[in-house]
Order: C-alpha cells, then sequence, then structure tokens
C-alpha cells in the first residue's frame, strides 16, 4: 500500500483503539463496541474501499482510494452524505 493510503487508513482508524477485527491479507472486518462503529476494509489491486456505519445511530460512510504510481486518488461520503475527494502527490494532498 502507498504512503498516502495507509495515512488515509490510518486516520480513519486513529478513534478506533478498542475495536475488534476479524479478517487478514485483503479483507478485514471492525467492531468497536465504545462507539457502536462497524466498518470494513478491502484492498483489490490499486485501491481500498473502506465502508462504515453505525447501528446505534443509523450512519453510513465510505471512501475509495485509488494508488498510480506516486499519487492517490481518495473519494468519500461523510456520515452526513457529504462528498469529498483529495488528490496526493509525494506526500502533498490537495
Amino acid at each position: 500500500m502507498k504512503r498516502s493510503t495507509l495515512f488515509v487508513v490510518a486516520s480513519f482508524f486513529a478513534g478506533a483503539a478498542h475495536a475488534s477485527c476479524v479478517g487478514a491479507g485483503a479483507y478485514k472486518s471492525c467492531y468497536d463496541a465504545q462507539s457502536g462503529n462497524s466498518y470494513s476494509v478491502q484492498r483489490f489491486g490499486n485501491s481500498t474501499t473502506v465502508y462504515g456505519n453505525n447501528a446505534r445511530t443509523g450512519s453510513t460512510w465510505s471512501q475509495q482510494t485509488y494508488d498510480y504510481g506516486n499519487t492517490s486518488q481518495t473519494y468519500g461520503h461523510d456520515s452526513k452524505g457529504n462528498s469529498w475527494g483529495q488528490t496526493c502527490t509525494y506526500g502533498t494532498c490537495y
């Protein structure tokens, strides 16, 4: 995985220190009993997809990252339905 993809996924998991996860390799599914968040991470080729939800609040979110050489493009939807995107090249994001 490219560094920028790791940053995006790592920042997503930063608040989930109490999560328990199952799976390995290209697929992992996690649940954080403290927050009620469930999420899955799937890696296929040059893309990483994260889907999350919270059964307590009914919220959902997602992001997908594509790696192309030294560039990563990440798109997603937050828990309020807002779309967002980010492009990173050589560690600089815009």
